[in-house]
């Protein structure tokens, strides 16, 4: 899951940093990873040449050894199984200029067209089928990324998978995550057991906690997605909490743990390579790292099954267009706002004025530019008269003022060799020779027509990783069976004297 790649690959960076060529070697050992065979598409890089990281982040349901039969259950007639479904599914965004990120959830029930594919490991293929998304896990995890960009549109980088025992050797290596259910809760089919408020989980009950589907929410896969968000928010602030790396042992412990629990595409298949990950996750502030759901519908055909809902294509277009669903502060989260415009990096364009002058002969091109910079949404854009011709335009800046000359650029299609930092203070751009029509300069790269934050956050249950006062929802429905009896799971708790809670 999520917390791998956010959480565990930071911990590499520590530990490695002051560790030996053998303790290198030894995590390098670990990993296993597969090819990707080009199946996610393909990112496009800004006009600074940066571009963002999309990761498919996958937990796994095989019982594929002794020990995840033992955790997960169900092998008491088969014995060790092979094949796994995805029923948990993330796609991790990183913005390219490395700002914000977004982190959204593919409930498993959702019904969509798999690609043909093949198992580059077992050989297990299929010519394409119309089916439940985390079943395209049985033919490789090249196969569930095809499958996600081909639904979302999203190019997908990299994947990271991780079974059940991957998440209990995680848990317990960073000495368990705090967490809140807001009732007394017992889920007899996950087996999640835990009284109202607070708890440290670790190990099963951790696994307990983040597979259980029946216990909260309206007892569906949609619930368990937000309960997962609460989860991995609270791991995210945990590693970014001062004193969390300092105890060398724990370190190691840790380290050790996540390379050995993940499998990752084979252009994360170093631990250089996810150093380099980790540093780029790190960069981002849990207040602008915002975790949603994708929106759904009910599938007309059947009921115990969805279909992508309004507003999920909104969703789609917001991540692989690079757009961020916080505010540039960071203070407020889009989610809870639902007015915020996407920016291209972190300094909002509500906020930036812009100085603009036509260097051409062709009269109103600055009018026309400056127009449509705030059609942007940017927060002003004056007309100067007597700018001197120019054959290049130029996008002059002030000391300190790279990024939001940056944020200029990328709305008009401008390059870095565009800019450059003058004497003064403020932005100026001078319309040259070279841009004589349209508002977006001739091969550019610039963005697409902002998406609508509100329309992609709505029905999202989204949130954001610095929410430390998120408890998770226990269901007030009869979602569970205790001795053949429906029940609500505070229910369950209490008549489940004689089981021991999860965390006891």
């Amino acid at each position: 899951m999520l917390k791998i790649l956010g959480i565990g690959m930071s911990v590499v960076i520590v530990v490695t940093a002051g560790a030996g060529w053998w303790f290198y070697e030894h995590l390098n050992g670990n990993i296993h990873s597969l090819s990707l065979d080009g199946k996610g598409g393909t990112e496009k890089a800004d006009a600074f040449g940066r571009t963002p990281i999309n990761i498919l982040v996958m937990g796994s349901d095989g019982r594929t050894s002794a020990e995840d039969c033992k955790l997960g259950g169900g092998c008491s007639k088969t014995g060790v199984q092979t094949g796994s479904n995805a029923d948990v599914e993330m796609v991790l965004h990183i913005s390219a200029d490395r700002s914000n990120a977004t982190v959204m959830s593919i409930p498993r029930d959702t019904m969509t067209k798999v690609p043909a594919c093949t198992d580059s490991e077992t050989k297990q293929s299929t010519n394409g089928y119309y089916g439940q998304i985390n079943s395209a896990l049985q033919y490789g995890p090249a196969c569930q990324v095809a499958t996600v960009h081909q639904l979302t549109g999203i190019p997908i980088d990299h994947f990271v998978k991780l079974d059940f025992s991957g998440v209990v050797k995680m848990s317990d290596a960073i000495g368990g995550v705090s967490v809140c259910v807001s009732n007394d809760v017992y889920d007899t089919y996950s087996h999640l057991k835990l009284s109202k408020g607070g708890h440290t989980l670790k190990g099963d009950a951790a696994l307990e906690f983040v597979r259980s589907r029946h216990g909260f929410g309206d007892g569906s896969d949609l619930g368990r997605t937000t309960t997962q968000h609460i989860f991995l928010s609270a791991m995210i602030r945990k590693f970014k909490s001062a004193g969390t790396l300092t105890d060398p042992t724990a370190v190691y412990g840790l380290a050790d743990a996540a390379t050995k629990a993940l499998t990752v595409d084979d252009g994360l298949g170093t631990v250089k390579k996810l150093i380099s990950l980790a540093s780029d996750v790190n960069k981002v502030p849990t207040k602008r790292m915002t975790f949603t759901t994708m929106q759904t519908a009910p599938d007309p055909t059947d009921s115990n099954r969805l279909v992508i809902g309004p507003g999920a294509k909104t969703l789609f277009s917001t991540i692989a267009n690079d757009q961020s669903l916080t505010t540039g502060s960071g203070g407020k989260s889009a989610a809870a706002s639902a007015t915020a415009k996407p920016t291209a990096s972190a300094v909002p364009a509500s906020q930036l004025a812009v100085t603009v002058g036509n260097g051409t002969t062709i009269p109103g091109r600055a009018s026309d530019v400056a127009a449509a910079l705030t059609d942007q949404g940017f927060g002003s854009a004056t007309v100067t008269h007597g700018a001197p011709t120019s054959a290049a335009t130029t996008l002059t800046y002030g000391t300190g003022q790279k990024a939001q000359a940056q944020t200029v650029a990328k709305a008009l299609g401008l390059s870095s060799s565009h800019l450059k930092q003058g004497t003064g203070t403020g932005l100026t751009l001078v319309i040259g020779a070279d841009w004589p029509s349209g508002t977006s300069f001739p091969g550019g790269t610039s963005s697409p027509a902002p998406a609508d934050t509100h329309a992609a956050v709505s029905n999202a249950h989204a949130s954001t990783a610095d929410e430390a006062k998120s408890c998770a929802q226990v269901s007030q429905y009869r979602t569970v069976n205790l001795n053949g009896v429906p029940m609500t799971p505070a229910q369950a708790y209490a008549a489940a004297k004689n089981v021991p809670d999860s965390d006891s």
